[in-house]
């Protein structure tokens, strides 16, 4: 003898139906949060709190400032002051949009700002400082980019405040505009001019 075949209700077989849509909908709206969810200049850097990569550079060819060769990065630059270290490029559209905050900001005497230019030609680098300004103090050539990897760089412009101690502080991925230089940057600065 065997058993009669019961048949699933109507409405138990939409819920069948219906399951595989529901799970992909699920997971379409976690990959979209987990996509567009947050603030992508807040990516945390594992190098905060750390020592600055001891980097050196030679200096970006035939950039003068007040008369003299404006020096390379030099890692012996962080110790005793307040640094900030833009990476930046003439050919980065986002760098001309801060350009103008930079050379603001390489006006206050109690820190030094400090360049990183990344993958870019010394014509051009000079071409672009020539037409806003150089704010600064000292600016490396990253022709190969290895310096940006070792400061772990994702992307042109990035922005680092480096304390006293030579410890890296606070790190700002993309440009920086009026929002985030009042919001995030100098209070970094302020702090790390007060607690270094």
């Amino acid at each position: 003898m065997s058993e009669p075949l019961t048949e699933t209700s109507p409405r138990s077989r939409r819920w069948l139906v219906a399951l595989p849509l529901i799970g992909f909908a699920v997971l379409a709206a976690l990959f979209l949060l987990r996509l567009y969810g947050g603030d992508p200049s807040k990516i945390p850097s594992a190098l905060i709190g750390r020592p600055a990569p001891q980097t050196a550079l030679p200096a970006l060819q035939g950039l003068v400032r007040d008369g003299a060769q404006v020096p390379g990065l030099d890692p012996a630059t962080f110790k005793g002051k307040v640094s900030v270290v833009n990476v930046w490029a003439s050919w980065c559209v986002p760098c001309h949009d801060e350009a103008p905050l930079l050379t603001e900001l390489g006006k206050d005497k109690r820190l030094q700002l400090v360049g990183i230019n990344y993958k870019d030609s010394p014509d051009n680098a000079r071409r672009f400082l020539g037409r806003y300004g150089n704010p600064f103090a000292a600016a490396g050539a990253d022709k190969n980019g290895r310096a940006a990897i070792e400061w772990g760089v994702y992307g042109v412009p990035e922005t680092f405040v480096v304390g006293r101690d030579g410890r890296i502080a606070f790190k700002l991925v993309g440009p920086i505009n009026a929002e985030n230089f009042a919001s995030a940057l100098m209070p970094a600065i302020e702090k790390a001019l007060g607690g270094s």
